[in-house]
């Protein structure tokens, strides 16, 4: 089996334009774990406590899975449906609340979490909070968009709708799924791991980031290649506050970058063995 990734981790959040800050996130990657976590939650409902539900369903996801990290082998074989379980005990969570505080209904929340165990990638998404991946140049989403924007963008493709007006379109962020206290319609938990390769990175966002484009993600990743995780989200923040938009969205990311554990390096450059092949776990 590879040896564990050396994680270089950073995580971020900005109110943006908006009066209250809906997004909850909380990361652990721990230099010499086997396990990385990371739990991001994009509130809703404004008056109705989305700050609250953010928090609620990031700190009952976050908790659970730390809980079951201790057996690592163990932690691999279940991680699909502890991540599963951990979701609908958060969701259930909300309805307690609501229950308790009925001012509080229609709150809710987006749910992105990412499990990392020998160098496979685990998670779980409900809503419209993307999970990127950047390798070799290249950034894609490798999460579900649980929301009607898959949908306008078939539109236009199809031609029915112009890219301007698909930008504009007020249903655009409509959720199709959220954690709301009540029957989850959409999960995306895939059973099989995805691997990882050394110098990938992972960027757990909510969709406050997607006011930045996917191509401009992708040149702040390109220009700045040896950048660590910390120094890559004051980017990423920096190239938000330039936008000023009236309309920025509360923002939160974490950024991970992979890296061979360090051993492996110095035993590579001892024998003259290649970096950057694929690894898997």
């Amino acid at each position: 089996m590879a040896a564990p990734f050396d994680f270089d981790a950073a995580s971020a959040l900005t109110q943006g334009r908006r009066c209250t800050q809906e997004d909850a996130v909380i990361a652990d990657y721990a230099r010499g774990s086997e396990v990385g976590l990371a739990v991001l939650a994009d509130g809703m409902g404004g008056h109705a406590a989305g700050d609250v539900a953010s928090k609620i369903v990031v700190t009952e996801v976050f908790s659970e899975l730390m809980f079951q990290r201790g057996d690592v082998a163990a932690f691999e074989r279940s991680v699909t449906q502890n991540l599963q379980d951990a979701a609908l005990a958060a969701n259930a969570c909300l309805n307690q609340h609501i229950t308790v505080y009925p001012e509080t209904r229609g709150m809710g929340a987006t749910l992105v979490a990412t499990v990392i165990i020998n160098r496979n990638l685990y998670w779980i998404s409900i809503g419209d909070s993307p999970l990127f991946l950047f390798r070799d140049g290249v950034l894609s989403q490798l999460n579900e968009d649980h929301s009607m924007a898959p949908q306008i963008e078939y539109m236009v493709r199809s031609g029915v709708l112009s890219r301007e007006d698909a930008r504009r379109h007020p249903e655009r962020n409509s959720l199709t799924s959220a954690l709301s206290g009540t029957d989850v319609a959409r999960i995306d938990c895939p059973t099989d791991p995805f691997a990882l390769w050394p110098d990938d990175v992972l960027i757990v966002a909510s969709d406050g980031l997607q006011f930045l484009s996917n191509a401009q993600i992708a040149d702040v990743m390109r220009a700045h290649p040896n950048a660590t995780s910390a120094e890559l989200t004051d980017r990423f923040l920096q190239r938000i506050d330039v936008l000023q938009d009236p309309d920025q969205d509360n923002v939160s990311f974490s950024v991970v970058r992979l890296k061979a554990p360090q051993t492996h390096r110095l035993a590579a450059v001892a024998t003259g063995a290649k970096q950057g092949i694929r690894c898997v776990g």
